[in-house]
């Protein structure tokens, strides 16, 4: 797909869910030649960002932003992200220094868990790729400068159960998502579908919330690029007339009369009484 295909889907999508933001297009980098010149910079204003503040730029402000390490103030993000070189043990110590969890064990429990992305062939071929990159750009996908690896969508509950029956219209991959409460948005929004190529369901997290103005009702869902055109394809299909729509179709209770309480019946009755 083109540049102008993607912006397009992304123009349909903001409008035909009616979501509060735009798409995000995520596009991540090999090197800083590729940031396009648009492109919005934290270094260029004496600052510094985190990736999932990008992202509020971009969906909230239609901003173009671009970061890398070592513009990105959230440095397990980096590393997560394999941006800069930290030893595992090194990981582990950072987030016992946080308090994020209750206990060493747990944080190398969670540690271990991550690295299972990059095992075998498959994970060494992924861990490969997120060496590779050394920042992301992200845009409003409808005005996107480059053709996106991932596209994030935010909304309530209702924008994104619609994505979700699109993405599984045909049932051959389920979405499978799992949640810590850290690293939601850049990780399960943006880099995992990346290296997996599988969608998965953002819940906001903690640095979400701190530092990106996440609302308290907001969910999102990351979506690797080659998948996104499925969201427009199957999107309303699920329960053919029946589906819910947007705006959503709610139930309208029928057959009611003024006996659905004391107080419409008494006043109801009083207007009869009147009416004789």
């Amino acid at each position: 797909m083109t540049l102008t295909d993607f912006q397009q889907l992304g123009k349909e999508l903001y409008e035909k869910l009616h979501l509060p933001t735009y798409p995000v297009a995520i596009t991540y980098i090999k090197s800083e030649d590729e940031i396009p010149a648009k492109a919005m910079r934290p270094s260029a204003m004496g600052q510094k960002m985190c990736i999932c503040q990008t992202f509020t730029y971009a969906r909230s402000w239609g901003a173009h932003v671009a970061i890398t390490a070592e513009e990105n103030f959230c440095v397990p993000g980096s590393a997560g992200h394999k941006w800069v070189d930290v030893t595992d043990e090194e990981f582990i110590e950072s987030q016992v220094t946080q308090g994020w969890h209750k206990s060493r064990e747990a944080e190398i429990n969670r540690i271990n868990g991550y690295n299972m992305l990059f095992a075998g062939p498959e994970g060494q071929a992924r861990l490969a790729r997120a060496k590779a990159r050394i920042g992301l750009v992200a845009s409003p996908l409808h005005q996107a400068l480059m053709v996106p690896d991932t596209v994030l969508v935010f909304g309530n509950g209702v924008h994104i159960t619609h994505i979700i029956q699109a993405l599984c219209y045909d049932y051959k991959a389920p979405i499978m998502s799992v949640f810590e409460g850290f690293g939601e948005s850049c990780m399960m929004g943006g880099m995992i579908p990346f290296l997996t190529g599988q969608p998965q369901i953002v819940i906001p997290g903690m640095g979400d919330r701190a530092f990106a103005g996440i609302t308290p009702d907001e969910i999102g869902i990351g979506i690797p690029a080659a998948k996104f055109p499925v969201v427009l394809e199957d999107l309303f299909k699920t329960g053919g007339p029946m589906n819910i729509g947007m705006p959503f179709k709610t139930m309208i209770p029928t057959n009611l009369t003024e006996d659905i309480t004391p107080g419409f019946a008494y006043l109801k009755k009083i207007v009869d009484e009147k009416s004789r």
